[in-house]
């Protein structure tokens, strides 16, 4: 029985993502709408984030095609830091991981502050943007001069994203949270065996 659990659960994380096209991030370029928003629904509840696409277009447009293509489904919240921002965006399935992270996208110059309830997209330096971002807690306009370009904010549900599971904190080797190469590495396996309270995304969809 734990065996076969375990094929299905490989199935449904690997098999529908695969087909809608995951599996080459370079076909997946849609401009986005000027003006669009993103649904998820999450183990706390629904959220709603509304995007502007003059606010940093690159940004807007891979978020917009990941958002789309189910990237985003069954991802966990894998880092939480209470009074600064939640950090999400690392697939489920790491073969789609390793696929994404060399897909990078230009830089946006920054328009908009990190205020409370922004999401901007993480970054490892110039140019490195991928699929993970963040939603602010606070106020961080810091971030603004590092050249953290937010390209939405929550427009709903704003209590549900305070609301998610913050007890692990800071990720190692740093704190006590996930690491973030073994979750590159393992994917949900890792998450769900040794971080179970983290919250995670049930499905995140373009709403019409």
């Amino acid at each position: 029985m734990i065996r076969f659990a375990a094929i299905l659960f490989a199935l449904v994380v690997t098999g529908p993502a695969w087909s809608q096209g995951l599996g080459n991030p370079a076909a997946l370029n849609e401009p986005a709408p000027t003006l669009y928003k993103a649904k998820f629904d999450t183990s706390k509840g629904v959220f709603v984030v509304e995007v502007h696409r003059d606010w940093a277009p690159n940004g807007a447009d891979r978020f917009y095609n990941l958002v789309k293509n189910g990237f985003y489904d069954n991802a966990r919240f894998f880092r939480v830091i209470s009074g600064f921002m939640v950090q999400f965006g690392i697939n489920a399935d790491p073969k789609l991981s390793a696929v994404w992270r060399q897909a990078r996208i230009t830089d946006d110059p920054v328009k908009q502050s990190n205020k409370r309830g922004m999401i901007t997209f993480a970054t490892a330096g110039p140019n490195t943007r991928t699929t993970q971002v963040f939603i602010n807690f606070g106020d961080n306009a810091g971030l603004d001069r590092q050249g953290f370009a937010a390209f939405g904010q929550v427009v709903s549900g704003m209590n549900v994203v305070d609301a998610l599971y913050s007890g692990y904190g800071e990720g190692a080797p740093n704190g006590q949270g996930p690491e973030q190469g073994r979750i590159q590495r393992e994917g949900n396996a890792y998450l769900i065996k040794e971080f179970r309270k983290l919250d995670y995304i049930k499905k995140a969809t373009i709403e019409k």
